[in-house]
């Protein structure tokens, strides 16, 4: 589980296919990986992925043929800059929302405009996550947690601070950038809780 607390922007050294699947070794950035051992659990653009083998500045990591086909990790390439955020602990401050890597869908960046020191994004959602996605709550975008803005059709909008915008890829984002989405946990427990309501009476 993570928190959308994006530690360091880090970088694609090379990309290897596998079977099927893919292999990439990961430049770390300014992330310790010290600590970090074979078998944990890091996001990688919002994507949980384990940690397969340790490199002298990073790591590698595995996607599936089931990641591959999901997120945006199809578009990625050497020297892609990626962000990334190790698993939460007990005395990890909860920053963000209750984040768990497991990517829902891929939206598309529709406008990019200024807004004082801050910019505003559009994004386009697959209209299946839409019912997930309300004004003032949360949503992870390529393993940042953000707050909604507005909702409209089938596009939100957030507002990236400064901060933001320095230390995570989100600064790169033009029209037409693919991301990776997680909606709200909560929100897809509700859901649940409510479909199983109804059949039960």
């Amino acid at each position: 589980m993570f928190t959308g607390m994006v530690q360091a922007v880090g970088k694609v050294q090379t990309l290897e296919a596998r079977g099927g699947d893919l292999r990439l070794q990961i430049q770390a950035g300014d992330l310790d990986t010290a600590a970090l051992k074979i078998g944990d659990s890091i996001a990688m653009n919002g994507c949980c992925l384990t940690v397969v083998g340790k490199l002298p500045d990073g790591f590698g990591v595995d996607a599936s043929r089931e990641t591959l086909a999901l997120t945006t990790f199809g578009d990625l390439k050497a020297g892609t800059a990626v962000n990334l955020e190790t698993a939460l602990t007990l005395s990890t401050p909860l920053g963000g929302h209750l984040v768990i890597g497991h990517v829902d869908g891929v939206g598309v960046v529709q406008s990019r405009r200024e807004d004082a020191r801050s910019v505003r994004y559009d994004i386009e959602v697959p209209v299946e996550l839409m019912r997930y996605i309300a004004r003032k709550g949360s949503i992870c975008v390529d393993g940042v947690s953000l707050t909604v803005n507005a909702v409209e059709a089938n596009r939100f909008e957030v507002n990236i601070i400064p901060h933001t915008l320095e230390h995570t890829i989100i600064r790169d984002y033009r029209i037409g950038t693919r991301v990776n989405l997680e909606v709200d946990l909560i929100a897809r427990y509700l859901e649940r809780l409510l479909v199983a309501q109804t059949v039960s009476n």
